[in-house]
């Protein structure tokens, strides 16, 4: 068995999120098209230690069980019943709170490296059950292909790579400022025709996806947590209407945002338009031109 591994963690855009629903037992009933995206942070395993040690380069973030890295790890060993010995460093460079799912890939990532590691104690159709005790957006990140998610966001449908999407690229775009999940879900309560989606939409974007006209899918993009997110952050709204003006084929808001994101049919056209968005809105927000 190794003595230490490395893995990338890559974070994803929603294509869709259509939510169509509050369920019983609290969650939301949702339909999504998720797509990898590989601007990753970077984990560091490595086998000792005295319990679960995590290290991580941002100091804001915590190291204990507030950690979706270290309740991975926690989840892994109980699974697995191994002795928790392992020493975690966390590398970031994904937003905080920006829809991108930064700390749902790096959960997954820590299941995926440790079953790795520890010689696969865990058959790696145990590791979707772990994965979406954690969190409704980790079970995605077990895989590397777009794909369709129903349920609270945990049941995955992979897809083949989307013909639609072939050569294009994604412009990221985050604002400086996150915004909380939660607070955007308990805020979708104001907003009943974004709570009370129409189901079907999903599947309508991958078939026009798969078909292989960008113009035409791009139409369909749509995320019921835009309502709450636009009307206190209008700044997002208008970021969305500059790139459309300036030759994106499609923006959106990713999750809950507040990262947003728009597809460009080639690399020039991202970096151009990241200059013409930065001459307009400054400098300060982060930004990513990243291959689809």
């Amino acid at each position: 068995m190794p003595g230490s591994l490395e893995k990338d963690s890559p974070c994803k855009v929603n294509l869709l999120l259509n939510i169509l629903g509050k369920r019983p037992d609290g969650f939301h009933e949702l339909e999504t098209v998720m797509h990898p995206v590989h601007f990753c942070d970077h984990l560091v395993f490595s086998r000792g230690g005295n319990g679960i040690e995590l290290t991580c380069s941002d100091p804001t973030l915590p190291t204990d069980a507030r950690n979706l890295v270290h309740r991975a790890a926690e989840a892994f060993f109980k699974a697995a019943k191994l002795t928790e010995e392992v020493r975690i460093h966390l590398m970031k460079k994904i937003p905080l709170a920006a829809g991108l799912g930064g700390g749902s890939g790096n959960a997954a990532t820590t299941l995926l490296g440790l079953n790795e590691l520890f010689d696969t104690p865990l058959k790696l159709d145990e590791l979707p059950a772990l994965a979406a005790a954690l969190g409704s957006d980790i079970p995605f990140f077990l895989q590397t292909k777009p794909a369709l998610a129903i349920g609270r966001g945990e049941k995955i449908i992979a897809c083949e790579p989307f013909p639609a999407l072939q050569g294009a690229f994604f412009l990221l775009i985050h604002p400086g400022f996150g915004i909380s999940t939660a607070w955007a879900y308990q805020n979708l309560a104001r907003f009943p025709i974004a709570l009370n989606g129409h189901p079907g939409r999903a599947q309508k974007l991958v078939k026009l996806l798969q078909a292989g006209n960008l113009s035409a899918a791009s139409a369909e993009f749509y995320n019921s947590l835009e309502a709450p997110a636009l009307e206190k952050y209008p700044l997002l709204a208008l970021f969305q209407e500059f790139l459309r003006a300036n030759g994106a084929a499609a923006t959106l808001m990713s999750g809950s945002g507040s990262t947003t994101f728009a597809i460009l049919r080639d690399r020039a056209a991202a970096e151009n338009l990241v200059e013409k968005f930065k001459r307009k809105f400054g400098a300060s927000c982060w930004t990513a031109v990243v291959p689809a």
